[in-house]
């Protein structure tokens, strides 16, 4: 009994010793990553199988707003920052000493803007007369 065990034993480590094994190598399934070109249709056509949101045919982003601004618009809007900025930068010279800046109102396309005096500082007050909002700034002196 104890020769069987011994060479059941043996015969064991020497075909457990002769157990072959291979290279594990990592393919990617996209092409982007590295993958088989071939799989790039397969790949698209199963993420627009998946794709639950549609886009409507007839506008895209791109076309409704072309579409919706002209020419006589953009320059509208263009010039109404221009003037906005023009005004703030004049705002913060006068508070700085640089330039001056006559209290009064101004109306900007759809702003009215009101610049006054006051004790504490200079009072800005912002109109929007579409939709009828109210801002109030005070800048105070130093």
């Amino acid at each position: 009994m104890k020769i069987i065990c011994k060479m059941l034993f043996l015969v064991l480590f020497f075909v457990t010793g002769k157990a072959y094994s291979q290279d594990f190598v990592y393919t990617p399934k996209n092409p982007a990553f590295g993958g088989n070109p071939y799989n790039y249709s397969w790949l698209l056509s199963s993420a627009q199988a998946q794709n639950t949101t549609k886009e409507d045919k007839g506008t895209s982003a791109i076309s409704s707003y072309s579409s919706s601004t002209n020419s006589l618009t953009n320059f509208a809007e263009s010039l109404n920052q221009q003037i906005l900025s023009r005004l703030s930068q004049q705002i913060v010279s006068k508070q700085f000493g640089e330039g001056g800046l006559s209290a009064g109102t101004y109306v900007l396309g759809d702003y009215q803007i009101q610049i006054s005096d006051k004790t504490s500082g200079l009072n800005i007050t912002i109109l929007d007369n579409k939709t009828g909002s109210q801002t109030s700034v005070v800048v105070p002196y130093f």
